[in-house]
Parts: structure tokens; sequence; C-alpha cells
């Protein structure tokens, strides 16, 4: 069976409060995604993303559908994670999966880990099989590429 966990990583030549401006502005989250499924964010969320912010966002893979998402990780210009479920009342059947992005200053520039985590998605059976986690790995290393594009020269993130 596969892993649980998969993260990517890759050094970007910014300052980490530049790369968190843009991972903690879920508006932003459709510029960034690598795998183009986030098509747009739904309804209202706030402009900088905190410990208990929610945001729904739409999103298309084969099929249009809408997740709600809550921060549940928080720690400023270095971690933030959110668990993403379905929206409305399949969500207590559907998802439960954590993105998280971890920034850690290097002498290089920021170290950028972006995380998949399914430990506790409702799904994670029928995840572990086939080629998803390699497939969830390629999009993340594009999101991290289009990460370093968005921050890389920037001093404020804005």
């Amino acid at each position: 069976m596969a892993e649980t966990v998969v993260s990517v990583e890759r050094v970007i030549q910014a300052p980490p409060a530049a790369i968190f401006a843009i991972v903690a502005d879920a508006s932003r989250h459709p510029e960034i995604d690598g795998s183009g499924s986030v098509k747009a964010i739904k309804g209202d969320a706030p402009e900088h993303l905190s410990l208990g912010s929610c945001f729904g966002m739409s999103m298309k893979l084969g099929v249009p559908y809408t997740v709600t998402n809550t921060v549940i990780e928080f720690d400023q210009d270095r971690r933030i994670a959110w668990q993403t479920v379905l929206a409305g009342p399949l969500g207590r059947f559907i998802g439960g999966r954590i993105w998280r992005y971890e920034l850690e200053q290097t002498p290089e520039g920021t170290k950028v880990t972006e995380t998949w985590d399914i430990t506790q998605d409702k799904q994670r059976f029928l995840l572990q099989m086939g080629t998803i986690g390699r497939q969830t790995a390629e999009a993340m290393s594009k999101t991290l590429d289009r990460l370093a594009q968005l921050s890389e020269g920037s001093e404020s993130g804005s």
C-alpha cells in the first residue's frame, strides 16, 4: 500500500514572509495550484488566513465540486495547514485530507515543504491505491514552481 503522507520540497529565493503571504491568501490558491483542479475561491474568505479560518473552493477534477477548508495549524511565516472536506452534508463522509506548507529559512533562501496528509481522510484506503500519491507529488512540485515564480524577487509577497 502507498504512503499516507507525501511531501515535496524546494528552496525558493524569497524570504519566508513573502512566500507565506501568498500561501495564507486563499484567493491566490488557484494561481499556485499545480494540479489544475483549484478553480476559484467560493464565498467569503479572510484576506489573510489564520488558525480556525474557513474558506471554500470551487474545484474540478473531471466533474465540478466544492470543498470547505479549515485552517488547523498556523505559525506565521513558518507553517500553515488546512483540512479539506466536501462541502455540504456529504463532508461528514468524504474528505479529511490535510494540505500543509512549512517554511524554513536557509542560507540559500527558504526551504518550502508542501505535504499531502491523508492519515485522517475518510477515503485514505482508496487514495492509497494506484498512482494518486505519485500524481499528487508531481502536482505539488508544480505548485512549488508556481509559488517560486510569484515570490522570487518580491520583498513583501504582495
